[in-house]
């Protein structure tokens, strides 16, 4: 390659790398007038993360809202005396059916076994306004759940018009 077809070819890159920046920051931007389209495509998750000392009993509960594009994910991280979890929740929306893959992720330090590390991936199929329920603990050891709804933007209507993507209200 010369010298002027590499010097094409490194603006070219350079005029690829600013446009995905430009479109990262519209994105960004999603609330704005600008982006009508991804604002339409917006979606908000509300998710309620709650930890059972028993079958019953709730010790800790926690909400979040969070808005979204199909294809980004939305990160819940949680932290205990011995359990670390990183949840992603990442929406698609399909014209086969829509989906919502959760891939969790679980440090635990046991005292008599040491630490352990757990990494889960599901796919969910979804339907906006209806409950999924997710134990990123399994099932077999049910103390922790998270609950989450997934609906267009457009249909919330507790959203702030400012809203970005992955903002939590």
């Amino acid at each position: 390659m010369n010298q002027m077809n590499r010097s094409i070819f490194f603006t070219g890159i350079l005029c690829v790398l600013a446009a995905g920046a430009v479109y990262a920051q519209d994105i960004q931007a999603a609330g704005s007038e600008r982006l009508p389209g991804i604002r339409r495509r917006a979606l908000v998750l509300d998710i309620s993360v709650r930890v059972y000392e028993n079958e019953t009993t709730v010790i800790w509960n926690e909400t979040h809202q969070k808005t979204t594009i199909p294809g980004s994910p939305v990160n819940i991280q949680l932290r205990g005396s011995n359990v670390a979890i990183a949840v992603q929740f990442t929406p698609y929306l399909r014209r086969s059916g829509n989906v919502l893959v959760a891939q969790g992720q679980i440090w635990i330090n046991d005292p008599q076994r040491g630490a352990s590390y757990h990494t889960s991936i599901q796919t969910i199929p979804l339907e906006f306004n209806e409950q999924i329920i997710f134990f990123p603990l399994g099932t077999s050891d049910s103390s922790i759940e998270m609950i989450l709804t997934v609906n267009p933007l457009a249909q919330n209507e507790n959203m702030d018009e400012s809203t970005g993507p992955e903002n939590e209200h």
